[in-house]
């Protein structure tokens, strides 16, 4: 496995000294913001489409400090109804990873309205009223589905290899079924970013869901979650509170090793490799309340202890 980590997790530095950082902490390469959710300080999406100079420069950046572009990130909603920019800004991190050669472009399901005349995203996350099923039916069949056929396609056109959703809340693709569902539907393009921070709050278990995506794992993000048990047990894992108070909310993302343990940590990255996957892994650092640098380096120092480098060699011996 090779280490990295987001570059919005030092987004408010200055992305020569994010470089510098990741060169100094051992880590291998940086996953890349481009757009969405996400403000992109450290990449120029408009600026690098089609711009062959801009892009060898940027990627000088790297080989400079012998890093590596792990894969561009079009996080956000790109099925949002009222907001075609984020469908086009991953439209366009997938040109742009095609001409930079980059084979993983990590992003987001997206989430649409409850039918055609509405204007917000609509999560459904339980079985009843009868309109629930309506509206998955809508989502998926109306939206969803031609969506990500037309985008596949053009991630093949392009040479990208590997699209990796996130399987996040308030989006039509959140846990093992939902991913295994549309990647059946249209095709091996499309593949699972793990993010074991995401099913912590869902309550799902992500070392089995790592066993149930077997080679349906493209990417892995390195997140940890804080279950705040207390509050748990009064407003449950559906929480809507404010991401600054953790105090008062029931889970909260936190520094890795900070919400579950080295051990936890440990048994994740053996059932990867136990799934097949051999890949990178992201840190992605989303603590308020640590300084983002210091969280940053703690949960590098954490992988580094823990996580598999070398290629196993074990052989049974003739008897």
């Amino acid at each position: 496995m090779k280490l990295g980590f987001v570059s919005d997790s030092l987004g408010g530095l200055p992305f020569g000294e994010v470089l510098n950082h990741a060169q100094r902490m051992g880590v291998s390469g940086i996953e890349v913001n481009t757009c969405g959710w996400s403000t992109s300080p450290h990449f120029d999406l408009k600026g690098m489409l089609g711009n062959a100079g801009n892009q060898q420069a940027f990627k000088q950046q790297f080989t400079d400090r012998g890093l590596e572009i792990i894969s561009l990130n079009a996080n956000g909603n790109p099925l949002h109804p009222t907001d075609p920019t984020q469908a086009e800004g991953l439209r366009n991190t997938i040109r742009v990873a095609g001409e930079m050669g980059i084979k993983t472009v990590c992003t987001m399901s997206g989430l649409p309205a409850g039918n055609a005349t509405d204007t917000m995203p609509n999560w459904v996350v339980s079985s009843w009223p009868p309109e629930t099923q309506a509206i998955l039916c809508y989502q998926w069949e109306a939206k969803l589905l031609p969506f990500w056929s037309e985008i596949t396609a053009l991630a093949r056109s392009c040479g990208v290899e590997r699209i990796a959703l996130e399987l996040h809340g308030n989006q039509c693709v959140y846990n093992v079924p939902s991913l295994l569902k549309l990647r059946a539907a249209v095709g091996p393009t499309v593949g699972a970013n793990l993010d074991p921070s995401h099913l912590f709050w869902m309550g799902a278990d992500p070392l089995l869901a790592a066993e149930a995506l077997g080679d349906a794992i493209y990417h892995v993000h390195a997140k940890d979650t804080f279950l705040n048990a207390p509050k748990q047990a009064t407003t449950s894992l559906l929480e809507n509170g404010n991401l600054m108070d953790i105090a008062a909310r029931s889970w909260s993302y936190i520094t890795l090793g900070f919400g579950h343990g080295e051990e936890w940590w440990r048994q994740f990255c053996y059932r990867l490799k136990m799934a097949g996957y051999d890949g990178w892994l992201s840190i992605e650092h989303e603590d308020v309340l640590l300084n983002s640098l210091e969280g940053l380096e703690k949960s590098v120092a954490l992988l580094q202890g823990v996580m598999p480098k070398a290629a196993a060699d074990f052989k049974l011996q003739d008897i």
